[in-house]
């Protein structure tokens, strides 16, 4: 089963992606953890993209494809994996397609996790003042740009998969075990 999850900051994606992983095998590729693994490891791929991020530019999407064909080779994926940070454009999303087409593997469900703003604001202010342990990013200011950069960068690629026939909303402002269980009823009927 491979699945993606979208949604702005804090919806929660984080979290639902741990359930997932613990309850049902799958593996959570992030793109960072990912690109930093090749290049500790010195892949061909890997060599690539140490130059390119040395120069101080950003990783191409070709690169990054690259990196995940080579990650979904691995035997751990085999059960299925939750794409994280990946993709969010309409042009990393045809080229996951194709990539994934090539495999013979495709998308089970991606699903988005649909949240209020001025409550997710709420929602993190009121985290970063119980919690001793809060992110950097948990604060108002920082929050509102990564909205604004989710919608202008991200949000476009949520047509490109309701057109497919692929997207499934769930309301993100329920409980974390509400939100699961909306998740598990979507990936058990695909």
């Amino acid at each position: 089963m491979n699945i993606i999850l979208l949604g702005p900051p804090g919806a929660g994606k984080g979290t639902q992606s741990d359930l997932l992983v613990n309850g049902r095998g799958l593996v959570q590729l992030s793109t960072g953890d990912m690109l930093r693994a090749a290049v500790a490891a010195k892949s061909e791929v890997g060599i690539r993209a140490k130059a390119i991020m040395d120069r101080g530019d950003l990783v191409s999407d070709d690169v990054v494809i690259d990196i995940i064909s080579d990650r979904l080779d691995d035997d751990d994926t085999k059960a299925g994996v939750i794409f994280d940070g990946f993709p969010r454009t309409v042009a990393q999303a045809e080229a996951l397609d194709k990539l994934l087409s090539s495999k013979g593997l495709s998308l089970d469900a991606v699903i988005e996790l649909s949240v209020d703003e001025d409550a997710l604001v709420s929602r993190i202010v009121n985290r970063a003042g119980e919690s001793s342990d809060a992110r950097a990013d948990d604060n108002v200011e920082i929050l509102r740009n990564r909205l604004v950069v989710y919608k202008e960068q991200t949000a476009p690629i949520i047509p490109y998969y309701r057109e497919k026939g692929a997207l499934k909303t769930v309301d993100g402002m329920g409980s974390v075990e509400v939100v699961a269980s909306a998740i598990a009823s979507i990936l058990d009927a695909a």
